[in-house]
């Protein structure tokens, strides 16, 4: 509401130019009265009103701001517009006023677009459960589910609620959830998270939690709980608005009291308007938000990248982020020695060629075609594993339990299959999470664009952690979290390491992007929780563009700040002329239009290249 109130303001006074326009130099209309020397045609009063109402609006603005303590230039727009209808200069006050509410409109279009990008907010949500009654299947709301009902999950479904496994066994993907890149199997007295999606096998399940209790919705609720406080940050141009007040406040002050006539004071304050200040900063952030958007990121607001340009701490999730989620072999152990590395892998990968488990089709797509023999008598032991013969000889793939029960508890830490043939234990393969290519050198880049620690928040095994964060160039490792403590994390960062970024794709990742002071959601698969939460979205699946934004975000900041100090200093000097009485309060407005257009000028810098060293791309 307060983006649409600034555009319509923006409006108004567009409109009331129009109508002044049209009623001075078309139907050249007279002064309906006037007061001293001052004549009030109803172009005047229209602009005059519109003037008036515009700087009571600003100035509640500012006592609103001066409450928490903080101080802008805006009070420089009201005394601008004060003091132009003071001395009758309507054209004048009517430029002021364009460029005082335009600027503010042309960020909240920027925001505005680039927020049209992304209004998805958890469509996978689950909303309609099979319940089961007298062993018939109804479809109920998700919320008219109560505790003790009993719902049937069928292959490929989202699990509505939280509850437990009555009946049926299957491998449930919880790895938007939790983090873990592996499929989990799930038996009966099993406990299922709400969100989780089942696998190839049916189940049904007995409802333990309402779904407002549930672990999908309470991941719903952190992040609207985050979004309802939101971090405040001061805009650039008023950090610079005391002494820029100040100065010429007391050029103005002066140039009236050496001249004796209080027109001086207005013709000072006319050029000393902010305009070009309220308008630097916007253009240069639109100008980055499209360059953003020129590298397959979008920014939903200017201020994420003045903080992304500032940021200290980098966090990732892992699964899905630093990793693609797909999993490779890690490791071939023979325990027999009549079978070797490749031939173990060959007889494995055949066994398993037809199963549609991740840990099987991830075997088989890791495997040389050329060593996938034809598999007989193929049988599959839901949630143990797959037996079957190949080249004449008999080979189970699975659990260890189920290939060798009676041998003795191996200490493998990482996503394992066990192999036997012909009755006897014959090895195990052992998968990993692969790695995105772009993961280390995005990692190291970070650290050249100045980020001083960067850490890795999942909700897998910490040994599974551990490897891939020692293969990307990670030290500080969090693993086995739920997603509050990863909020928990995030909040745990002392200020002198902040701001603090968090980078994540799982609905699991949605609270913390929104905890931390800059969100970047990897969303090249869709919008999702995560991509909602976020202050800006990869839409490629390309983790090396979180450089690309550090490096956009400091290159923009760059151009802003200095054209920000730009427009100050023309602005003084300007001032110091105005100063002498030389400069009229129309050539005064006329002046500052041409030191809004070097302004605008300058922050459309922002679009070309960051140099190499904002890249992160210069050797150490």
């Amino acid at each position: 509401m307060k983006n649409l109130k600034r555009q319509w303001k923006f409006i108004v006074v567009l409109i009331a130019g129009a109508v002044g326009l049209i009623s001075q130099f078309a139907l050249h209309s007279k002064s309906l009265f006037s007061i001293g020397n001052l004549q009030f045609p109803v172009h005047a009063i229209i602009i005059d009103i519109i003037g008036i109402l515009m700087a009571i609006s600003l100035l509640l603005e500012i006592f609103h701001d001066w409450k928490p303590g903080r101080y802008g230039v805006d009070i420089l727009a009201v005394i601008a517009v004060v003091s132009t209808i003071l001395i009758g200069d309507v054209w004048a006050e009517w430029m002021i006023l364009v460029m005082m509410t335009g600027g503010e409109t042309l960020e909240d279009y920027a925001t505005g677009q680039a927020n049209k990008e992304l209004r998805a907010l958890l469509d996978k949500t689950p909303r309609i459960a099979n319940k089961l009654v007298d062993g018939k299947i109804t479809e109920v709301k998700v919320d008219d589910l109560q505790v003790g009902d009993t719902v049937l999950i069928k292959p490929g479904q989202q699990v509505p609620v939280d509850g437990q496994i009555v009946k049926g066994t299957s491998s449930f993907d919880q790895s938007s959830l939790t983090g873990e890149s592996v499929p989990v199997t799930k038996n009966p007295g099993d406990d299922l998270m709400s969100g989780s999606v089942n696998g190839d096998v049916a189940v049904e399940m007995k409802v333990t939690k309402a779904a407002k209790d549930s672990e999908y919705q309470s991941i719903v609720a952190l992040v609207k709980s985050s979004q309802a406080q939101p971090a405040k940050f001061v805009k650039m141009a008023d950090r610079y608005a005391i002494p820029f007040t100040v100065i010429s406040l007391i050029i103005g002050g002066v140039a009236w009291a050496v001249s004796g006539d209080a027109t001086r004071f207005a013709e000072v304050m006319v050029v000393a308007s902010p305009c070009p200040l309220l308008i630097a900063a916007p253009v240069a952030l639109v100008s980055g938000m499209s360059s953003m958007s020129a590298h397959h990121i979008i920014v939903k607001s200017g201020p994420t990248l003045e903080k992304l340009a500032r940021a200290k701490t980098f966090a990732f999730d892992k699964t899905g982020t630093l990793t693609e989620n797909q999993l490779i072999v890690d490791q071939v152990v023979t325990d027999d020695k009549s079978f070797d590395q490749k031939e173990l892998q060959s007889l494995a990968a055949s066994v398993e060629q037809q199963s549609s488990h991740v840990i099987a089709s991830s075997l088989v797509k890791a495997t040389d075609k050329d060593l996938i023999h034809p598999v007989t008598n193929l049988k599959e032991t839901t949630a143990q594993g797959v037996e079957g013969d190949v080249d004449g000889k008999h080979v189970k793939v699975g659990k260890l339990s189920f290939v060798a029960p009676g041998h003795e508890k191996l200490n493998v830490t990482s996503t394992a299959v066990y192999v036997s043939v012909d009755g006897k234990f014959a090895g195990y393969i052992t998968l990993k999470d692969k790695m995105r290519p772009e993961s280390p050198k995005t990692i190291e880049r970070l650290r050249r664009q100045g980020a001083e620690d960067i850490m890795m928040l999942t909700g897998d095994h910490k040994q599974v952690a551990e490897k891939v964060a020692k293969e990307a160039g990670i030290t500080d490792v969090r693993s086995e979290l739920l997603p509050s403590q990863k909020i928990q994390a995030i909040k745990d960062v002392p200020k002198h390491l902040r701001p603090v970024v968090m980078t994540g794709d799982g609905v699991n990742d949605a609270p913390s992007l929104t905890a931390a002071d800059v969100g970047i959601a990897m969303g090249a698969k869709g919008a999702t929780a995560a991509s909602e939460s976020a202050d800006a979205v990869i839409m490629v699946n390309d983790i090396s563009k979180v450089n690309d934004a550090v490096a956009i975000s400091k290159h923009t900041m760059k151009v802003a700040n200095i054209d920000v100090l730009t427009a100050i200093g023309v602005v003084i000097i300007i001032e110091l002329i105005a100063f002498t009485g030389v400069i009229p309060a129309f050539w005064g407005a006329i002046l500052q239009e041409v030191v809004d257009m070097i302004t605008i000028s300058l922050g459309l810098l922002a679009k070309t290249k960051p140099s190499d060293k904002q890249f992160g791309l210069e050797e150490k």
